[in-house]
């Protein structure tokens, strides 16, 4: 006597060998959604007035370094985890030294306040020039 066999007889099931993307699409899709809510969150920063003035958009293969001073002459540097505190000169020049010394090449720019005082920024730039900081970026808004 021959064994029972249950379903069909005599055939097989061919496998399929399609992947089921579906629940991926989802975690995507739910990725975005936090991604676009705390974006804004994160860029946020030092409110700082740009002055205006007409110039070129800067290109740089790497990520700059922002030196932030606000109107009330406090500085910032835009790299750090504390974004939020200010720091004095001797701060700002020795993180740039350890930056430098391990990615000389990569660009610093600073982000003055147009109300800022002229003094602050020639000191933050004097500081820069004794970490051995060769060319400065300033930055601006577009006029118009």
């Amino acid at each position: 006597m021959e064994p029972m066999k249950s379903g069909r007889r005599g055939r097989r099931r061919k496998l399929v060998a399609e992947m089921n993307v579906v629940p991926y699409i989802d975690v995507m899709l739910v990725l975005l959604i936090i991604f676009m809510a705390t974006a804004p969150l994160v860029t946020q920063g030092v409110r700082v007035e740009l002055p205006k003035a007409v110039s070129e958009p800067v290109e740089s293969d790497s990520q700059p370094h922002v030196i932030t001073v606000n109107a009330a002459g406090e500085y910032f540097i835009g790299w750090d985890e504390n974004d939020e505190k200010p720091v004095d000169l001797e701060t700002v020049a020795a993180k740039i030294l350890a930056v430098r010394s391990t990615s000389p090449d990569e660009p610093v720019f600073i982000k003055g306040d147009r109300n800022a005082a002229y003094g602050k920024i020639v000191h933050l730039l004097a500081s820069l020039s004794a970490a051995g900081v060769t060319g400065v970026g300033l930055l601006t808004e577009p006029e118009g």
